[in-house]
């Protein structure tokens, strides 16, 4: 199994879209890329923990590549908008790859440079490419959050 972690605004609907993917075993909500440690959701919302909202995605590379993770990443989020998906606007919601080793890295940043060449969106991508640092788990209620509630999703299509 292989971890890759993102950052494409609100966690809920994000981690939907990569746990429907085949080859995904789980996926976790939480926040990575700041300072605090040991964030809460209301300090990463405070916007001044450096934090971004995140999914962490375990997932098989024998069933599912890392491309077909970066490709559901840019489906499911706007990479032009910095700081800021639909309604969401801070810092926690910015657009984020973090990488977790060279690999990945260089996936990450060819397809940013692939998506820039093929002018896929009418805007410059403003997607970061960060290593992976400590990632905290949000609390409980944000695990799976839309599933417990019957919603199909909320992230932008």
């Amino acid at each position: 199994m292989e971890k890759a972690t993102f950052g494409a605004g609100c966690f809920w609907g994000v981690e939907v879209a990569f746990r429907s993917l085949e080859g995904v075993k789980s996926t976790a909500v939480g926040y990575l890329g700041g300072t605090l440690k040991d964030p809460t959701y209301r300090d990463v919302c405070s916007g001044q923990t450096g934090h971004a909202e995140v999914v962490e995605v375990t997932f098989d590379p024998a069933v599912v590549d890392y491309q077909n993770l970066l490709d559901l990443f840019w489906a499911c989020h706007d990479p032009t908008t910095l700081n800021r998906q639909g309604p969401d606007i801070g810092s926690q919601y910015r657009s984020a790859i973090f990488f977790h080793g060279p690999e990945q890295k260089a996936k990450a940043e060819a397809s940013i440079a692939a998506h820039t060449q093929a002018a896929t969106y009418p805007n410059p991508i403003v997607t970061e490419v960060t290593a992976a640092s400590t990632f905290y788990a949000a609390e409980d209620y944000h695990q799976q959050y839309l599933e417990k509630r019957g919603m199909a999703s909320c992230h932008i299509p």
